[in-house]
């Protein structure tokens, strides 16, 4: 780990004066991934930015009817709120499905958006990554790649968003506030995380110092029928090789809306708005659920060790949706890679 100085900020403003002011900044919340991309010497910033001390953990209503969880709330506390699990459960339930107790209490909201792939090249330095020093190559394409993406890929990158709070986070349409030395704006969910194109070390949209201050949830939460299925190679602290997001407003057996978003497929949480449309006006049943799948899929592009999740995420599609019509939300104990939908 190379050496930095630190600025505990006590205001947004000082914080983003601080991070605009030194050329290799970066804002630290509660660390739990940039601390181990700087031991692994991936991530080498010379100035820190603390943000401990700044007024972003409350979690409260917004005068639309939604819910604002702030940038610095801890991801145990978001889980574990009460409005959060009346109102919002398939947010509660995907970040339950992620990371561990003791990870979870440190991790941030504001953080849980800004984390790195856990591509294993990523991490390797002895390794070509375009997203880790650009134009170098991806190692990922011609190498082991069981991890990797099927969907929204480049030849430069075939990294994953390794997140399962934003990919419910995406199924939500979460508005993301952010602050920065122009001031305030807000960034719609599905405009945050960028595809690699032929920029993989680009992550997100968010300009030079800006900080993300909230994660503001709409007043639909979709708090009957859901469903939060996670498929790992082990039931727990591991990431997802897909998983999805998936929740149904019904009438009767109709569905009048629907909402539909994956993780471990993508450079990004991959919400699926065409295939969501599908679904309006459609009986709740595994045919109507299978034709949604098939246009998910439909231009998926599988590697030498990750093809398997083609089929895989059309299963875990089928199968997220039939337990929210059936509103059996799905748990580590019947996530496992060779159910059947």
């Amino acid at each position: 780990m190379n050496s930095f100085t630190y600025f505990p900020a006590a205001a947004v403003d000082l914080a983003v004066r601080e991070k605009v002011a030194h050329s290799n900044a970066a804002y630290i919340g509660g660390g739990t991934n940039l601390v181990d991309l700087m031991k692994e010497n991936v991530a080498r910033p010379t100035h820190l930015i603390g943000l401990k001390h700044l007024p972003l953990a409350a979690i409260e209503n917004t005068t639309d009817g939604g819910l604002r969880l702030g940038a610095l709330a801890t991801n145990a506390d978001t889980a574990w709120h009460p409005e959060v699990e009346r109102r919002y459960p398939l947010l509660s339930q995907a970040i339950l499905a992620g990371a561990s107790p003791q990870l979870r209490n440190m991790a941030t909201d504001g953080g849980n958006l800004m984390q790195r792939t856990r591509c294993y090249y990523f991490y390797d330095l002895a390794t070509p990554c375009n997203k880790r020093e650009p134009g170098t190559g991806c190692s990922a394409i011609g190498g082991y790649n069981r991890i990797h993406a099927i969907l929204g890929a480049s030849e430069q990158c075939i990294a994953t968003h390794p997140s399962d709070m934003c990919v419910a986070l995406a199924a939500l349409a979460t508005t993301v506030r952010v602050s920065g030395p122009n001031g305030e704006r807000t960034i719609r969910f599905e405009d945050f995380h960028r595809l690699p194109g032929d920029q993989p070390e680009r992550d997100n949209t968010l300009a030079d110092g800006e900080l993300i201050t909230s994660l503001d949830l709409p007043p639909k939460g979709f708090a009957t029928n859901y469903s939060y299925l996670k498929l790992r190679d082990r039931t727990s602290y591991a990431f997802a090789l897909v998983s999805v997001a998936a929740a149904l407003e019904l009438d009767g057996n109709t569905i009048t809306d629907a909402r539909l978003a994956l993780g471990g497929v993508a450079h990004k949480p991959w919400r699926d708005t065409a295939a969501e449309a599908l679904l309006i006006g459609q009986p709740a049943t595994a045919d109507t659920f299978r034709r949604a799948a098939a246009k998910v899929v439909a231009g998926a592009q599988g590697h030498a060790h990750n093809a398997f999740k083609i089929e895989l995420a059309k299963r875990a599609i089928v199968r997220a949706f039939k337990q929210a019509t059936e509103m059996t939300p799905a748990t580590d104990s019947n996530a496992f890679l060779n159910s059947n939908p």
